[in-house]
């Protein structure tokens, strides 16, 4: 097996046998998702890095890693200074950086881990695709892609058949003038399909691509299609063929002529050529079922709420367990996220954790993206904070929370209670807001910062991200982020609320509910439509972190309603101890 200095220098080799100066390795596998098969982590097994977003560029002297500000703690600890220099993806883009220092290289890069959006900011370097990709050729124990069995997700579930969706997809196409769409996103697949899996070890889908035609057909392509069993395939109806990843480049090539959406900033390069040199009309165009899958449906939020319910007697279980627990200071960050996972199994329909838990006390928690591991593990001393930040899918729907706790026994200090009251209060913020129809997440960001940019502090990660249901965690393409695109929230997105506060060394904090947009009742004088949140999530804040004298009326008001709400909803499925800790808990301010 090669050490990680060995990998660098057989991939330098490697490139100058097919003469070129360097190569660009992005944490994205061939459906530019966030989540990666072992098969595809080849940033990780590259540099050593395990974050879920960045980019290695390999020169011939030098190399870099770059990644945003969730990683700049994980990229230090993570990776090797004497052969990577770590680069800011925002604050110092990596176009800018190859401009600087590789202007006159030839860089290689596989066509089927970029998007041709991607590659488009790089314009004026010296690009050359590589197929296949040259560093697979040197992970010599790479893993075998993922073969997993392709489930149906019926109606029940998903609120409506994949056949109303594929004629509704059809018919936007017919109106655009368009004969198909090409899906890269697998997400995008298993949604218009009623289709789930278990391809990635936290997104219950499988990794499939398809072609949507105007007639409402679809061609289906992934690895190993023997694993879409009898069952699945009368789900799909025979309006979906299903067939090998070999087919595709046959397939494209009969669209000679003919137009074909594709989303230029998330779909591999390799299609958009290929298609272009079949003949076809590449339409640059957003992935068509992206808002409709983004906005849920009445089904699918009740099952939100339902999924919630039952998350939270897992999450209440694991607070009170730990509230007793934790002050003994014989806790370690593996062994909560454990208890943590032990209390979600016991749930009725949980499948699996929406991603690995960020656990991490103490210093550790100040790492936005903290993931432990047996090497990092540390004990949770008594009276320090405590992170955790954890989500389970369970098919009715995907949850996420994160709870920032005080182990005890003894008081936590005030300046550590305000900082935490001020996330609370731009967390309640957040919740609360009411506002005009077509405003987006860009607009609401501010919001959850403000108590915190009153102090002189602020937080380098986005408030919020869309969620899937009974898929990912992280679903576009609406987002609480300066960032983030402009899209007008509509009823039925469902989004994180997780402003945060991290003091590098002693202790991070972030507190993190679901929020369903809804209509909001009407005004008087109002002449526009509003929209309000409803808080999905369910579980108590941490009251030995909360200062109450710092939070106004309406905010001390509004805990208490919440608190109330979650006593109510939840003790009556907790055993009597647990029941009784929670009334504790929720009791009045």
């Amino acid at each position: 097996m090669l050490t990680k200095p060995d990998r660098l220098a057989a991939l330098r080799a490697a490139l100058a046998a097919q003469g070129v100066d360097g190569f660009l390795v992005p944490r994205s596998d061939e459906h530019l998702g966030e989540y990666v098969p072992p098969s595809g982590e080849r940033l990780a097994w590259l540099t050593g890095f395990t974050g879920s977003a960045g980019l290695a560029i390999v020169l011939p002297e030098r190399a870099a890693v770059f990644t945003d500000g969730r990683y700049t703690t994980q990229v230090a600890a993570e990776t090797d200074p004497a052969l990577w220099e770590r680069r800011h993806l925002i604050e110092e883009p990596p176009e800018a950086w190859l401009r600087e220092h590789a202007a006159d290289l030839r860089l290689g890069y596989d066509p089927w881990l970029h998007s041709e959006g991607f590659l488009k900011r790089l314009a004026g370097l010296k690009l050359v695709p590589l197929t296949p990709n040259p560093l697979d050729a040197i992970w010599h124990d790479r893993p075998a892609p993922p073969a997993a069995v392709v489930l149906p997700h019926g109606p029940d579930l998903a609120g409506e058949s994949a056949e109303a969706k594929r004629e509704a997809l059809a018919a936007r196409l017919r109106e655009a003038g368009e004969q198909a769409a090409l899906l890269a996103d697998a997400h995008s697949v298993a949604w218009l399909l009623n289709l789930r899996g278990a391809d990635l070890a936290h997104t219950p889908m499988p990794l499939a691509f398809a072609l949507v035609q105007d007639d409402a057909s679809v061609r289906m392509f992934l690895h190993a299609p023997e694993r879409v069993p009898e069952a699945t395939r009368a789900h799909l109806g025979n309006r979906v063929a299903i067939e090998p990843r070999a087919n595709l480049p046959r397939a494209l090539g009969e669209f000679a002529g003919r137009a074909v959406r594709l989303d230029t900033d998330a779909t591999p390069a390799w299609f958009a050529a290929t298609l272009r040199e079949a003949g076809a009309r590449v339409i640059a165009g957003e992935d068509p079922t992206r808002l409709p899958r983004a906005t849920k449906n009445a089904t699918e939020q009740q099952g939100a709420r339902r999924a919630h319910r039952r998350d939270a007697v897992a999450v209440a279980n694991f607070l009170a367990w730990f509230a007793a627990e934790a002050p003994r200071g014989q806790l370690t960050e593996i062994s909560a996220a454990q208890h943590l996972l032990n209390e979600r199994r016991r749930q009725p329909g949980f499948v699996a954790e929406s991603f690995p838990a960020i656990s991490g006390a103490g210093e550790n928690g100040a790492i936005v993206h903290y993931r432990v591991t047996e090497a990092t593990n540390r004990r949770i001393n008594a009276d320090e904070c405590y992170l955790i930040d954890s989500g389970g899918q369970y098919p009715d729907g995907t949850t996420d929370i994160t709870r920032t706790l005080w182990s005890g026994p003894g008081p936590a200090p005030a300046a550590l209670r305000a900082r935490y009251t001020a996330v609370l209060r731009g967390h309640i913020a957040l919740a609360t807001v009411r506002f005009p129809s077509g405003v987006a997440g860009p607009h609401l960001d501010a919001i959850a910062r403000r108590p915190l940019w009153d102090a002189g502090l602020d937080y380098d990660h986005g408030t919020g991200h869309g969620v899937g249901s009974f898929l990912s965690v992280h679903e576009g393409p609406v987002a609480f982020s300066r960032a983030a695109r402009v899209v007008p929230i509509r009823p039925g997105m469902i989004l994180s609320d997780e402003p945060g506060y991290y003091l590098p060394g002693h202790y991070g904090i972030r507190i993190e509910n679901l929020l369903l947009a809804r209509d909001a009742a009407p005004q008087p004088d109002q002449t526009k439509p509003f929209l309000e949140f409803e808080t999905l999530t369910l579980a108590p804040y941490c009251r030995a972190l909360m200062d109450a004298a710092l939070l106004t009326s309406a905010e001390r008001d509004w805990v208490d309603a919440y608190h109330a709400r979650v006593l109510a909803e939840v003790g009556p499925a907790l055993e009597p101890a647990v029941h009784e800790w929670l009334a504790r808990e929720c009791a009045p301010l």
